[in-house]
């Protein structure tokens, strides 16, 4: 090693091979990549580790080989070189990609893989001069006269991916916009300081960083919009959930009303306002796009079970205990659980089902609690309850980073539990 420059590109290569080992590991096992991404980052990630290792071998062939010859430096800098001029063209398909163009019959990616074969010939030229570079006997890096000519094609392809960036800018989202960018700025950044302290090989670590930068920007975009995806998806089998109501529990409903009509006019009056009340806010839920006040899901609730009440009478006991309302929570969450407990609760061989809501504070914010004397719950089963149940705990932890625990209750039963974060979650 020859002083401070020689420590420092050592440290330099040694960096950036880390920076893309992590950026590889990270794509490999990241859950948020699309098929496509994945792939375009594991092959960038697999050129840049070529690229860096050609770096490192370039600089320690001296103390494997030694003077007076170098061929594995002459290989080594000409991998360096190749590897690292692929890097402009894969950012053009990306653009393209993104932008949704057929990149296969594009002009802009025509005239950059024609810029970059023109760049090739050049590099393939200079393994026969020393107009260019050279590798001298003793093992040192020298450019030559017409060093500059070999910089032309990628400065080129930077500056028209620049422009091809510039001109689609509103195709992008405000993220993938910046991490393109910083794609071609910082090698820049780095280029012009390498121009200034000859010998210092920033444009390694620039490389590696900014890749590393774009692949974190472009995850975190691909991360929001899976998050969004899935409460769209949430909201959407809610709304299915409201559109599907039971019905037979809509018939046994308007039978039992009937019914009263003749025996109890009053009662058949509060049942139907009961009625009346659990298909408002079930229709109501369907429009709900955030969270609601957790008086109106009680109130839904409640509608729903006294209708049950009057239908059931003896063999249904209700009790409620919430003392703390002042909180929010998704549309179409306890009213859910409460029915998902009825359902399965009563039945003529099945002793009178007692059922609970409560609600508490927390450290941490608030607990919903639905307990029913019914027959338990089986966590094996793949019934529509269970993907009810399923959705409503999605819906809580995207919407309000909430929480629902099933466990079984002491004494024969279940007991359902959400847990709401006040952060989040208060009125």
């Amino acid at each position: 090693m020859n002083g401070w420059i020689d420590l420092a590109n050592y440290g330099i290569a040694i960096a950036g091979m880390m920076v893309v080992l992590l950026g590889l590991l990270m794509c490999v096992f990241s859950r948020y990549q699309e098929q496509w991404n994945r792939k375009f980052f594991v092959i960038l990630f697999s050129l840049l580790i070529a690229y860096v290792g050609c770096d490192l071998l370039s600089q320690i062939s001296l103390v494997l080989l030694g003077p007076p010859d170098a061929p594995l430096s002459r290989v080594a800098v000409f991998g360096e070189s190749f590897f690292s001029s692929l890097l402009m063209p894969m950012l053009t398909v990306y653009l393209l990609h993104c932008t949704g163009e057929d990149w296969h019959r594009n002009t802009l990616l025509r005239i950059v893989v024609a810029m970059w074969l023109v760049y090739f010939a050049l590099l393939v030229v200079t393994q026969f001069t020393t107009s260019i570079y050279t590798v001298t006997p003793d093992n040192v890096y020298r450019r030559g006269a017409w060093y500059p000519v070999l910089l032309i094609a990628p400065i080129l392809l930077m500056l028209l991916n620049l422009l091809a960036l510039w001109r689609r800018r509103a195709k992008f989202t405000r993220r993938q916009t910046l991490a393109f960018a910083l794609y071609l700025l910082i090698p820049m950044g780095c280029m012009i300081v390498q121009m200034l302290a000859y010998g210092l090989l920033m444009i390694v670590i620039g490389s590696c960083v900014a890749a590393f930068c774009m692949f974190l920007f472009i995850l975190r975009d691909q991360q929001d919009r899976y998050n969004a995806q899935r409460e769209e998806n949430a909201r959407q089998r809610a709304s299915i959930m409201v559109l599907q109501m039971r019905p037979h529990f809509i018939y046994n409903a308007m039978t039992s009303i009937y019914y009263l009509c003749g025996q109890d006019a009053k009662k058949a009056q509060s049942v139907i306002l009961d009625f009346t009340s659990y298909l408002r806010q079930n229709f109501t839920a369907v429009g709900r796009e955030d969270t609601i006040p957790f008086s109106e899901e009680m109130e839904h609730a409640r509608a729903y079970l006294a209708v049950e009440k009057a239908r059931y009478e003896d063999d249904l006991f209700i009790a409620y205990d919430t003392p703390f309302t002042a909180f929010r929570l998704p549309p179409l969450t306890l009213q859910p659980i409460v029915e998902n407990a009825v359902k399965h609760g009563i039945s003529p061989e099945l002793e009178p089902l007692f059922l609970s809501v409560s609600t508490r504070r927390t450290k941490e914010g608030v607990e919903i609690v639905v307990e029913d004397s019914g027959p338990g719950f089986n966590p094996t089963d793949d019934d529509e309850p269970h993907i009810a149940l399923a959705n409503i705990r999605e819906r809580l932890e995207m919407m309000c980073g909430g929480a629902l625990t099933i466990a079984p209750r002491t004494g024969g039963g279940t007991v359902v539990t959400m847990r709401v974060p006040l952060d989040r979650g208060r009125i």
